[in-house]
């Protein structure tokens, strides 16, 4: 007997960021409409894509970028969007929260309906990448998985995508898709590392390891930011892509070009995939207790 059907199709997009608010928010409602005329259900917009990456330096007035979550600008256009279209939408903004400051993403339902946010749980600090002097560590943990009106998922920001911990902890709550919005590129101080396919390979093995389908969105271009040493510079690589529940990439972008990116899964099919193939029924986690450790002493 033929098996029901239950098909969800996702987007992930890739433009270049100027620092205008107006022109990247409408940038962005540009493609979240081409995304919903190729069919998309949900449709994930990069990381911060409000203006440059200014994390690269470390400067007070950079803290004026930094809004309140409630009656915030770009998240409310968003909503009337999602709402028009009948997509969902998740929306990464710089948050505000009284003397707190995090990077933060509402996650919009189709109906325009706020679901709630995610608050950026790993927070990394190097050179280029000086996110520490902006944001505090989150604080909504990955208890937060959205039950969208297609389908139940897990979203995760940058730096928290090298943390497989992170990604086991959404599905195993139920998220259905994953999705990553990203904002990365060359390093300022050393210009002959690219870390592109190390990124891309270790979303893929979240995507693996949980059978689930993943979804990352970057930017691209050339940025440079003034800092306290003079002019920092990162070139994003964009490579934003869609990954199947084994891993397999089925669509990517490339380095350079603006893209909408869609596939569509069937996620009934794919739960069958994943209950059958036992990585959640033969798991031992009275065994893992060594997880909440950091040097790995009980």
């Amino acid at each position: 007997m033929e098996g029901r059907r239950r098909e969800v199709v996702v987007s992930s997009l890739q433009f270049s960021c100027s620092d205008d608010i107006s022109s990247n928010v409408a940038a962005a409602e540009r493609l979240v409409r081409e995304a919903h005329a190729k069919g998309a259900n949900i449709v994930l917009i990069q990381e911060l894509f409000e203006g440059y990456y200014f994390c690269q330096a470390q400067r007070e007035d950079f803290f004026q970028r930094a809004k309140p979550y409630k009656n915030h600008p770009t998240i409310a256009r968003m909503q009337n969007l999602a709402k028009e279209l009948g997509v969902v939408i998740p929306v990464s903004f710089f948050e505000e929260a009284n003397n707190a400051h995090y990077n933060s993403i509402a996650i919009i339902d189709a109906d325009g309906a706020d679901l709630g946010i995610y608050r950026k749980s790993h927070i990394p600090d190097g050179p280029g990448y000086q996110e520490k002097f902006y944001f505090n560590p989150g604080d909504t943990g990955f208890k937060v998985v959205f039950q969208t009106k297609f389908a139940k998922i897990g979203v995760a920001i940058c730096w928290d995508q090298w943390f497989p911990e992170a990604a086991r902890a959404m599905v195993l709550q139920g998220a259905e898709v994953l999705f990553y919005p990203t904002a990365i590129g060359s390093e300022p101080q050393d210009q002959g590392l690219d870390s592109r396919d190390h990124w891309r390979r270790v979303m893929q093995g979240h995507a693996g390891a949980n059978v689930v389908p993943l979804v990352a969105s970057n930017r691209i271009g050339k940025e440079v930011i003034e800092t306290e040493h003079g002019p920092s510079q990162i070139t994003f690589y964009g490579n934003s892509f869609i990954a199947g529940p084994t891993g397999e990439i089925v669509a990517e972008a490339d380095d350079k070009t603006e893209a909408v990116l869609v596939e569509k899964f069937d996620l009934e099919q794919i739960k069958s995939k994943r209950q059958s193939w036992g990585v959640f029924r033969d798991r031992r986690p009275e065994l893992y207790k060594v997880l909440l450790t950091m040097d790995g002493n009980l």
